[in-house]
């Protein structure tokens, strides 16, 4: 423990494996031997024995694994640390995984942890790659996102410098980034800074949305994206869930009424065109270098050809359920939201996209709506419920004539 001797900690966790071999075989033969009822009580004896001798090997697992989480200075099982060991290999610095130290970043909300890799004697804190690690489906798409990437759009997306698979899990060691995610620069940055970031996203999405432009339509399904939510939104809170009522005699129906009667509405209005999206375009998700002026994106799983408003509307909701409490910095957050709208609607009046607010609508309120099973303040959760239901009265208000005609309440929406 005290020379943080990882070798050691692995041949320790090898004694394990060796002792629970010998403990199964030992088990059968002695099952075997047992239903000769023959010298029972010495054999009943030795297999407890047995059991004993493979619970120490169980204990000696246990001490492997802490030694080695001591070392990498944070909590990692055996299976992780051969995934992360195999893939270190690829990078330049110390092939010894014990020269390296593995600083957690997150966690995200599909299981997988977020690690970055530093060179333990450099005096450079800085990350020399970020590790990924969980379930094998995840990851696998997430790799496939980020391919995708490099051949639509060159240069967006990070490198991929290993990939290894073990049982159903993986692990991605994935090039790292220098910059700022675009919530810090929100959140922490001179608001110089902050719009020069907003300007540069808008021209990095300007040049996807023209450069991944196909004619053929596509239909997000919004409202149905937020049915197959609303389970787990009601899980958290349950008070969302309420029966149809009455106010005097105006009937005031259910939420889940609302959802389907507004998916029914938006087949009608089907995107004109398709482009290649992030598809999960949170703040968090979007890297900006003030060095070199240059946008990448991270998280790249559910990247596919879709509605561009999809990306729009989630980007503007990850802005509003920031739960930040100080009236200026809210206000700030606001701004930021309604002044990306105006980036976005005005790719919309050049490509003549007419249905784009009342699209808009549909995905804010499935934004809204969902994001509220991550959020356990009451008050902004209500608030984004509240903010969902509005938009989807608003969408069914609309005649089929006028689509076009409609635009988004947005100062009421995005204010703090």
């Amino acid at each position: 423990v005290h020379e943080k001797d990882t070798r050691l900690a692995l041949k320790i966790a090898r004694i394990e494996e060796k002792l629970d071999r010998d403990y199964h075989r030992q088990r059968m033969s002695t099952i075997t031997a047992l239903k000769q009822k023959k010298r029972t009580e010495d054999l009943i004896h030795a297999l407890f024995v047995a059991h004993d001798i493979e619970q120490m090997g169980d204990a000696l697992l246990n001490i492997s694994e802490a030694i080695i989480s001591a070392n990498l200075g944070q909590l990692v099982d055996l299976e992780r640390y051969h995934s992360l060991a195999a893939s270190v290999q690829t990078l330049d610095a110390d092939k010894d995984i014990s020269g390296l130290q593995v600083e957690p970043i997150a966690q995200t909300r599909s299981g997988s942890s977020v690690s970055g890799i530093t060179a333990g004697d450099s005096k450079d804190d800085a990350y020399i790659a970020i590790y990924k690690d969980g379930e094998k489906r995840k990851l696998k798409e997430e790799r496939q996102g980020v391919e995708s990437w490099h051949e639509i759009y060159p240069g967006l997306a990070p490198k991929i410098l290993s990939y290894k698979k073990r049982g159903q899990s993986a692990a991605l060691l994935i090039e790292h980034l220098p910059g700022l995610t675009f919530e810090q620069v929100l959140l922490h940055e001179p608001v110089g800074r902050l719009q020069e970031t907003l300007d540069q996203l808008g021209k990095t999405l300007r040049s996807v949305w023209r450069e991944t432009h196909t004619d053929k339509t596509v239909a997000a399904q919004f409202m149905r994206q937020l049915q197959q939510r609303l389970g787990d939104v009601y899980r958290i809170h349950p008070e969302f869930q309420q029966p149809k009522s009455q106010i005097g005699g105006l009937d005031i129906p259910c939420f889940d009424a609302l959802v389907e009667q507004a998916a029914e509405s938006e087949a009608a209005y089907p995107a004109p065109f398709a482009v290649y999206i992030h598809g999960d375009f949170n703040v968090d998700n979007i890297i900006y270098d003030p060095l070199e002026k240059r946008i990448n994106f991270i998280d790249l799983h559910r990247s596919r050809y879709m509605d561009y408003v999809q990306d729009v509307s989630v980007f503007m909701v990850s802005n509003y359920r920031l739960q930040i409490l100080d009236v200026p910095l809210r206000r700030r957050i606001m701004q930021l939201a309604q002044d990306f709208y105006w980036i976005a609607r005005g790719y919309a009046d050049r490509r003549s996209d007419e249905t784009f607010d009342l699209r808009l609508a549909l995905g804010l309120a499935r934004s809204f709506a969902t994001s509220t099973r991550f959020i356990l303040d009451k008050s902004l959760a209500r608030s984004m419920f509240l903010r969902a239901r509005y938009l989807i009265e608003q969408v069914l208000a609309v005649s089929p004539g006028r689509a076009g005609s409609y635009r988004l309440p947005l100062q009421e929406i995005f204010v703090g």
